[in-house]
């Protein structure tokens, strides 16, 4: 009876110490898979010219990369080595050139008037999908870290009730532009350079330096797991102030005014380029009492570089270089006196065209270079696809993840895609090429970007261009039908030939 009880016990206790042994083999494994899914993180600007970005300055004619005279741009290093050891895309716009509907699409993957946020100030639907709610729901930490713009105009206020599926959201601000913060008591507060300079140095942090910490001490919490991570940075947003040494970074640059500036042009632009209001400039005098502004702008570039600088160092010290994807874009343009405009709200290359810049040793082939033209439409659901992640949800945007993945080091098609003014008083179909405005009170205009990249000429009535015309326009309408475009529905329509 003994020796039956002791074989018994013998027996549970091998059965015991197997199914430990199987439970940990199959964590381990589990583990093992986790670690192979890629990471994510989406370096985000605010009101970004992407032409200050040095690696879109090496691919543009020098006329191009230097609008505001020969050799008067800003340096970026480190975002140049994402596009280095990636890709980086020549025709890539937003959905919207302002704020708040910009940013919905990219995490959303639909044009605006489906995200409940076309318009600045709006809150994002919490009932449809983002990248980030698929991500989490696929084993991820989710963090958002920085300007967020998808609830309300309230400013450097946190404690988001809808974080879009972005877990952690403790450092998630509404909105504001205010170059630092006073913390102090654990209280947060947008202050100017003026104020700064009146508090101990230990109550104040540039939003910049602020929101790159935070970014590291999630990258280090969650570096052992699969993470998503979004970082918005509020710069080089107005008011255009850098933070020293950045500040006198570019002092001795002698800037000159672009061409498109001159009175000729500026006369002769069309009326949807045209703004009475603080977004017109007022010919070379003003541009002559804002260089300052521009050499500050080129500061606060040089100054994300450096936080992106810091990223990449974490993801190379702590080897995830390999498996994560890193992406620097933005939600819109700055004029920055181009056609005599300052800020964005037009489809001119300066507003509407974003950086979009992405490494992933994994999958990307190295110094690829992309013409196809997307919109952040697109962001989601090519994102997905890269990441290998499945889902049901359903994109306005295409899944385009092949395009960067394939061994072609320069790819190039005519793919049309489109983006619109809020509220849909303009729409714009663009191809790698070619450029369509539709505007309610201007005649069709037509820019070839190749021939014509300072958009000056209106090639819709030459004969020469009436096939890519006719094809552009009929592409335009049918997305706009497709995707329910506001500006069809309204009483007055685009003016059509």
């Amino acid at each position: 009876m003994n020796i039956s009880k002791r074989i018994l016990g013998l027996l549970l206790t091998s059965l015991l110490v197997f199914g430990c042994n199987s439970q940990k083999k199959t964590q381990e494994k589990g583990a093992e898979v986790d670690k192979k899914k890629p990471n994510l993180i989406v370096i985000h600007t605010d009101e970004h010219n992407f032409r200050t970005l040095s690696c879109y300055q090496e691919l543009l004619p020098e006329e191009q990369a230097f609008v505001w005279g020969k050799g008067n741009n800003s340096k970026t290093p480190f975002i140049d080595k994402i596009a280095h050891e990636g890709a980086i895309t020549t025709s890539y716009y937003c959905s919207s050139p302002v704020c708040t509907p910009s940013r919905a699409s990219l995490v959303t993957g639909l044009y605006p008037q489906a995200t409940g946020a076309p318009k600045n100030g709006l809150h994002l639907r919490e009932d449809i999908p983002t990248f980030a709610t698929i991500l989490r729901d696929n084993g991820y930490a989710t963090s958002y870290v920085g300007k967020w713009h998808l609830a309300g105009h309230d400013k450097y206020s946190f404690g988001i009730k809808y974080n879009g599926g972005f877990e952690d959201n403790r450092f998630m601000m509404r909105g504001g532009h205010a170059p630092y913060f006073h913390i102090k008591d654990d209280q947060i507060k947008g202050i100017n350079e003026k104020q700064a300079a009146k508090l101990p140095k230990e109550e104040v942090i540039h939003l910049t330096d602020y929101f790159t910490d935070k970014t590291l001490e999630i990258l280090d919490r969650d570096k052992d797991k699969p993470f998503a991570l979004m970082l918005s940075i509020p710069d080089p947003h107005t008011p255009d102030y850098a933070k020293p040494p950045y500040n006198t970074m570019y002092k001795d640059l002698k800037l000159k005014s672009p061409i498109t500036m001159a009175p000729e042009h500026v006369k002769n632009k069309p009326s949807w380029g045209k703004d009475k209001g603080k977004n017109e400039a007022i010919g070379k005098a003003s541009f002559k009492n804002q260089k300052n502004a521009l050499k500050q702008y080129f500061g606060m570039v040089s100054h994300i570089d450096d936080s992106v600088g810091r990223i990449l160092e974490f993801l190379d010290k702590n080897g995830l270089t390999d498996n994560t994807i890193i992406i620097f874009t933005a939600d819109h343009g700055d004029m920055f006196f181009e056609h005599n405009r300052r800020n964005k709200g037009v489809p001119y290359e300066a507003s509407s065209r974003i950086p979009f810049v992405i490494r992933y040793p994994d999958k990307i082939p190295s110094g690829k270079v992309i013409h196809t033209a997307y919109t952040n439409v697109d962001f989601a659901p090519t994102i997905l696809s890269l990441m290998g992640v499945e889902t049901n949800a359903k994109f306005h945007g295409l899944d385009t993840s092949e395009d960067f993945t394939n061994n072609q080091k320069e790819l190039d098609s005519d793919r049309i895609t489109y983006f619109a003014k809020t509220g849909g008083w303009w729409v714009s179909a663009v191809n790698n090429r070619y450029k369509l405005v539709l505007d309610k009170e201007e005649s069709p205009y037509l820019f070839d970007l190749e021939k014509d990249p300072f958009e000056l000429n209106n090639f819709y009535n030459d004969p020469a261009y009436k096939t890519i015309a006719t094809k552009m326009q009929a592409e335009l309408l049918k997305q706009m039908k497709e995707f329910e475009e506001p500006g069809l529905t309204q009483s007055k329509p685009y003016v059509l030939k």
